[in-house]
């Protein structure tokens, strides 16, 4: 576990890639098993746990220190893992206070080729804290490490095998067990590995490239095993060590890495050679892939997490021996429904008969992967296509179709196709290179997307919340309005939506500002402000919600401009939103 939080203090300290790959490679080569594949699946978001820690870690910490004065301390620190390792009391085991040296002098004072800010273990916080049991005189020192008592840090194969079997009931005494073992690093590391949330700046895909560098084997090669394994990945390192065989996928229904396009700009649209590029429709729903096997057919998510529980109309009736590439949207008469529609099927554990006859599901297939056993990657877009054209028509499986191609001829009848993409209730439209390979990532120039221009609307600025991490000085997070006649006959603001980026640093600092001296009610880390800022708000699409208080919701909304020379009173209205709404 020390090796462990060692790596993620670091990674949260070092900005780039390639240090972050270094620091990540080092620890797989050294770090033993399983404690490496348990590090590796906390980083890919692969942990066998989740916990809702919200409850748990309240009542913990009030039990040791007044609740207002740990509000005052998250504010201050802007995370929760961290001001919680911070205040911990070091001081309720004897012999912890001041006999450990700190973080730096263990592992330097740089990390990734720049000096390491303050950080967990000499800011300027200093909270003392003492528990009803705490003995006369001892106190715990704010973020200056305490040594670990009789025993030290648990291993993190331990710590996960622990918390895999551990019931709601015993987390609190468990986890309150390895704090007191814990200094403040491993603190903050247990409690980003509880809640998920590393937030180190790592994602999986970097993550996998880390453990390709430490071992030379391509992180295309490790993707294309990945989602037939799961943690702590013991065959996988056996493998990529050339001290085991390669993981045998064949015949199992597991997902394969998606390609991806990029989003088309202007530079790249005066390079664009129309006749390269066939086009096809962007659908408003999610990406998925269907892959089937021995009978068995699993639906994957765009990240590989296996849906199909939630779409059991989908995979139910379907046996086939393909991977294809597609798009799960909900379908009414051959028409695709808005993307509203689909959000009331998503992130469900299960589905009643109900909702699947309300919103019937469908997958518009795009590409095949792979065709009775042939890999198909490798071949020209052109040729996929037509196998999976051919394929489709003789195996006709249930809940699917394929996406149509788009006959352009020229650049001039691709932008009036874009032009029209809202009102035919298309998302925008794909360019995908006629010989273009099927290649996982984001590899530029073989794919590209133009999406359909948002939608704007000049809202009022009504609420502002700090932020968390770098922002939490700053009133970052906005809530805001537009105006309507309220039940007096008086014009009054009401919510429509809340963004928190979409503007630049230099811009969030005079919105503090601003904030700061406009604040007419302070509540918590929210401020009501005067009606008297303007934001034009770009935004996707909107739809009816009962959920809300002005009965509309904004899909993506993003500041798009500060309209500091508006006058309020000339914002936008609720029936303006209101008649932005798709059918």
């Amino acid at each position: 576990m020390r090796a462990f939080a060692d790596l993620l203090d670091r990674l949260s300290y070092t900005p780039a890639r390639h240090a972050k790959l270094r620091l990540m490679a080092d620890y797989f080569r050294s770090a033993p098993d399983p404690d490496r594949g348990w590090a590796l699946a906390a980083l890919t978001e692969g942990l066998p746990f989740s916990f809702p820690l919200r409850r748990t870690l309240t009542e913990m910490v009030a039990r040791r220190m007044d609740p207002t004065l740990f509000a005052l301390s998250r504010d201050y620190v802007g995370d929760t893992a961290e001001t919680i390792a911070l205040v911990w009391d070091a001081a309720a085991s004897p012999g912890r206070a001041g006999t450990e040296r700190g973080r730096q002098g263990e592992t330097g004072d740089r990390d990734g080729g720049r000096e390491r800010p303050p950080g967990r273990e000499n800011a300027q916080l200093k909270l003392l804290l003492a528990p009803p049991s705490a003995a006369p005189g001892a106190e715990g020192s704010g973020r200056e490490p305490a040594a670990a008592p009789a025993g030290g840090y648990p291993r993190l194969a331990e710590v996960v095998s622990e918390l895999a079997l551990v019931g709601r009931d015993d987390l609190g005494p468990r986890l309150e067990k390895w704090l007191d073992a814990l200094d403040v690093t491993g603190r903050w590391a247990l409690l980003k590995l509880l809640t998920g949330a590393l937030r180190v700046g790592v994602s999986a895909r970097l993550a996998k490239t880390a453990l390709a560098e430490a071992t030379g084997v391509g992180v295309g090669d490790i993707e294309e095993v990945w989602h037939a394994l799961s943690p702590p990945y013991e065959p996988l390192f056996a493998w990529l060590e050339g001290r085991g065989p390669r993981p045998d996928i064949a015949d199992v229904p597991v997902f394969r890495p998606l390609m991806l396009s990029h989003p088309l700009e202007e530079a790249d649209w005066e390079e664009l050679s129309i006749g390269d590029y066939l086009a096809e429709w962007k659908w408003d729903g999610i990406r998925v892939q269907l892959v089937g096997a021995r009978g068995t057919v699993r639906l994957y998510s765009r990240t590989g997490d296996d849906i199909g529980a939630a779409f059991p109309d989908v995979v139910g009736g379907l046996s086939f021996d393909a991977v294809l590439d597609g798009e799960l949207v909900v379908l009414r008469g051959g028409e695709v429904a808005p993307f509203n529609d689909l959000q009331q099927r998503l992130n469900r554990k299960a589905v009643t008969r109900r909702q699947m006859e309300q919103f019937p599901a469908h997958v518009r297939l795009y590409d095949a992967l792979a065709i009775a056993g042939e890999d198909l990657r490798p071949l020209p877009f052109v040729e996929r296509r037509a196998r999976l054209e051919a394929w489709h028509a003789a195996a006709r499986p249930p809940r699917t179709d394929l996406s149509p191609l788009v006959e352009i001829a020229s650049k001039d009848e691709l932008q009036r196709l874009w032009a029209a993409t809202r009102a035919i209730g298309i998302e925008g439209i794909m360019l995908k290179r006629r010989d273009s390979p099927y290649v996982a990532g984001r590899p530029k120039g073989l794919w590209w997307k133009w999406k359909r221009a948002p939608l704007t609307l000049d809202c009022v600025l009504m609420y502002a919340q700090r932020g968390s991490g770098k922002r939490s000085s700053y009133y970052s997070d906005y809530t805001f309005g537009a105006w309507r006649e309220g039940e007096d006959g008086a014009r009054e603001l009401v919510p429509v939506g809340k963004a928190y980026f979409g503007f630049t640093d230099e811009e969030l600092v005079e919105i503090d500002r601003w904030v700061r001296s406009h604040t007419t009610e302070s509540f918590g880390p929210v401020r009501a402000v005067e009606p008297g800022l303007v934001f034009e708000v770009a935004f996707d699409a909107v739809q009816r919600s009962s959920r809300h208080r002005s009965g509309v919701a904004m899909r993506f909304p993003r500041i798009h401009r500060i309209r500091w020379d508006k006058p309020a009173a000339e914002a936008d209205r609720l029936e303006t939103l209101e008649a932005m709404i798709e059918a």
